[in-house]
């Protein structure tokens, strides 16, 4: 055999192999192989899981999740994780509704200090972290316990109870509700405006991590943050920009949960931080960093929601939840190493 035949050979099977490779080498893959084993099993063990109603009702819950889960799994593609996010998310909150309500302004003029107040908040987490070199446990940490300090003081202070006053009445309201908590009918099925954002988001995301010179950097630093900064990769202001990019996301929710129930109590969203992470991480993601996407969040956070309602559409004690979860977060982590070691074994 000649050696050009030979050469042409050698490069079918490696076109042959290809697509099997990209395929393992997907970090989502073991996410979506779960949800699907979740989907059919609570289709065959909950009567009426598979209706429209039903289904609206875990997109709902998983874009609650999904909306953080997405910003989150960047920053752990980075490197990093968010202790944070889930105080955060009502800080966020706190703060548009009583600046609206103490300033007698449009809500609209609150959502807009939060905002950037929230940012400001993201950017203090990513500047510390990388002016310090302190792990960002330590960090977010500090955060966490502050934050929960302050929603709970100013709120105090502020209203004299440990809720905001309602502001339902508030010029601005009724648009700011429809951006951020409305419920849209397709096709005859309720649809609640989050799962639009949570799909914007993960777009989004997608978009950074595979079509940007951003995403690249962001893989970099995950990866190893010393040689990306030996290549000129912009380290700092990349990490930055990821905890920006949480606290963006905690704004969302913060505004949802603001124009969803008009008032907010101050001690929510205590441990939501640790779901957002497992959600990342049931999706491909690394704690160690420079692996993961976006789509792999969002999947895991469908899995959080169909497990979450599939036990209740299944009239199973509610406090079995927690069991699945943590049973779905080690068989997920399995399943995941699993993929990467046959993905690399047909490189």
């Amino acid at each position: 055999m000649s050696a050009a035949t030979d050469g042409n050979l050698r490069d079918e099977r490696i076109l042959q192999t290809s697509p099997l490779r990209k395929l393992l080498a997907r970090p989502e893959l073991g996410s979506v192989v779960g949800a699907l084993a979740v989907l059919v099993f609570f289709a065959l063990a909950a009567d009426g899981f598979l209706r429209a109603a039903s289904l609206s009702t875990v997109l709902y819950a998983s874009s609650t999740i999904g909306i953080m889960a997405v910003p989150v799994a960047l920053l752990m593609i980075g490197g990093e994780f968010d202790l944070s996010a889930g105080v955060l998310v009502t800080s966020s909150a706190l703060i548009s509704s009583m600046f609206s309500y103490q300033m007698t302004a449009n809500t609209w003029v609150g959502v807009g200090v939060s905002l950037v107040v929230t940012l400001a908040i993201g950017a203090f987490n990513g500047f510390v972290l990388t002016r310090t070199r302190l792990p960002s446990f330590i960090v977010t940490l500090g955060t966490f316990l502050m934050l929960t300090g302050m929603n709970l003081g100013f709120t105090k202070l502020i209203d004299g109870t440990v809720s905001t006053k309602t502001i339902a009445d508030m010029e601005g309201f009724p648009s700011a509700h429809a951006v951020f908590a409305s419920t849209l009918t397709l096709g005859g099925v309720d649809l609640r405006v989050t799962v639009l954002w949570w799909f914007a988001l993960v777009a989004l995301g997608s978009w950074i991590l595979l079509r940007t010179r951003a995403g690249n950097w962001i893989f970099a630093v995950g990866g190893n943050q010393d040689a990306a900064r030996a290549v000129g990769v912009p380290v700092a202001r990349t990490k930055i920009a990821l905890y920006m990019g949480v606290a963006f996301g905690a704004w969302v929710s913060g505004q949802h949960l603001l124009f969803s129930f008009d008032a907010v109590q101050s001690g929510e969203g205590v441990g939501n931080e640790l779901i957002y992470i497992i959600a990342a991480v049931i999706g491909g993601c690394l704690i160690t960093g420079g692996y993961g996407s976006a789509v792999g969040s969002a999947v895991g956070a469908l899995l959080f929601g169909m497990t979450s309602k599939g036990i209740v559409f299944a009239e199973w004690n509610p406090d079995w939840f927690k069991f699945f979860l943590g049973a779905m977060l080690l068989l997920a982590t399995l399943l995941n190493a699993w993929v990467r070691k046959r993905a690399e074994a047909t490189t």
